[in-house]
């Protein structure tokens, strides 16, 4: 069934593929029906924390094979001069062989929130996003204790004791082996820096954002730094789903603040209608999502804070869900029952979504909405997308209203 998948996958990305590069570079998003409700809006002050966090991320795209790189003390071709207090501590790239990690740490300075931040960049490949969605589960274990190959035993022993063991059991988790894969690879790469910086600057709130498939690396990278004590704060944007309902249950209880799933004051998943990636691996193999859910329902750039809100619980079917939730066919009309050629057309208007390709197939959004978050994200050039040049950020840090 897995290889089917691919094919299945890879047979729609060449079919829609074509017809997705002709549209115009100013031309919107594809749509879709949006299914969200308007009972759970965002403060702006959330707004504005997501929006910079948007830009953030973005500069990560600067690291990797086709980025031109971060230089200090906080340099790139992007973003960088809109966060004049950061610091950069260091950046790394594991390579496409070693499951396309790429990302930076940097120290966020007074007067900006002190912070100590772990941006974890999305991959550049489609065809290995693709892939990297369908390969199977395997066992979770939170914390194996293998930061370091080389330590002995003792102390080893000495470290797992260290951590938090309350926080440290899932029972019957599963993950996602690719996404565990490029976790291990990106570990050795950042521990030791943040190690250092928690000891250093031990009022600084650990941040970790990510995108796409860096958004399934924080997410890893958020549970093992809960079990280290380290009270990280999380946002991802079009994050996959990560695992199976244990492990999603295991990520709720430990962000939850009420013990009722309510997690965004610490975990903020952000999703956008249309974006396949966060349909994706199949709830058929087992995949859930989890809770701390902000949904943008708006398609085309840019979110106002009406068309974000929170979502309920793991899967909210008013929120990215509801693709999934909400493919009921209209019912045929009945001449019988008195139906003429206006309640055809109507029934014909309604019932044409239906005859579409599913949202979580539709992979040509990868190139749209999936990258829609506030910004166009992925591009590492001066001011992100070429056609934002001349935006404004959507909101000014004097608005009214805190999450």
């Amino acid at each position: 069934m897995i290889y089917e998948m691919k094919f299945l996958l890879l047979l729609c990305l060449s079919l829609c593929l074509p017809s997705a590069l002709t549209i115009p570079a100013l031309q919107a998003p594809l749509t879709g029906t949006s299914f969200a409700t308007s009972n759970q809006n965002i403060s702006a002050g959330l707004f504005n924390d997501l929006e910079e966090l948007s830009r953030i991320v973005d500069i990560s795209y600067c690291v990797g094979v086709t980025g031109t790189g971060i230089q200090k003390p906080f340099l790139c071709a992007s973003r960088c001069q809109d966060f004049d207090s950061f610091e950069l501590v260091t950046t790394w790239n594991t390579g496409p062989f070693m499951s396309d990690s790429c990302g930076y740490v940097v120290l966020s300075h007074p007067p900006s929130p002190p912070r100590i931040i772990v941006a974890f960049r999305g991959t550049y490949s489609i065809a290995n996003t693709i892939i990297d969605l369908s390969t199977v589960p395997q066992e979770y274990i939170p914390y194996p204790g293998d930061d370091d190959d080389g330590e002995g035993e003792e102390k080893k022993n000495l470290r797992k004791r260290a951590i938090n063991t309350e926080k440290a059991e899932c029972t019957n988790c599963t993950v996602h082996a690719g996404f565990m894969q490029s976790w291990r690879h990106t570990r050795p790469e950042i521990l030791p820096h943040l190690k250092e910086l928690v000891e250093q600057y031990p009022d600084y709130q650990v941040t970790l954002v990510g995108h796409s498939l860096g958004g399934a690396v924080a997410a890893l990278a958020s549970l093992d730094f809960e079990a280290r004590g380290w009270i990280p704060q999380v946002t991802t944007f079009g994050e996959p789903r990560i695992g199976n309902q244990g492990l999603m249950q295991y990520l709720d209880n430990l962000f939850s603040t009420d013990g009722q799933n309510n997690i965004t004051s610490r975990y903020r998943r952000v999703t956008h209608v249309d974006d396949p990636v966060p349909l994706l691996p199949l709830t058929e193999w087992g995949y859930q999502m989890h809770a701390g859910e902000v949904y943008i329902s708006k398609p085309d750039l840019s979110p106002e804070v009406k068309d974000l809100q929170f979502c309920e619980g793991d899967e909210d079917p008013n929120c990215i869900a509801g693709a999934e939730t909400h493919n009921k066919s209209p019912r045929i009309p009945s001449i019988e029952q008195g139906a003429d050629i206006e309640s055809f057309k109507d029934w014909w208007n309604d019932t044409k979504s239906f005859l579409t390709v599913p949202a979580r197939f539709r992979i040509w959004q990868l190139f749209f909405a999936h990258r829609d978050y506030f910004w166009r994200l992925g591009l590492c050039v001066p001011g992100g997308d070429p056609k934002e040049w001349y935006r404004k950020h959507p909101y000014d840090e004097g608005d009214e209203g805190e999450l």
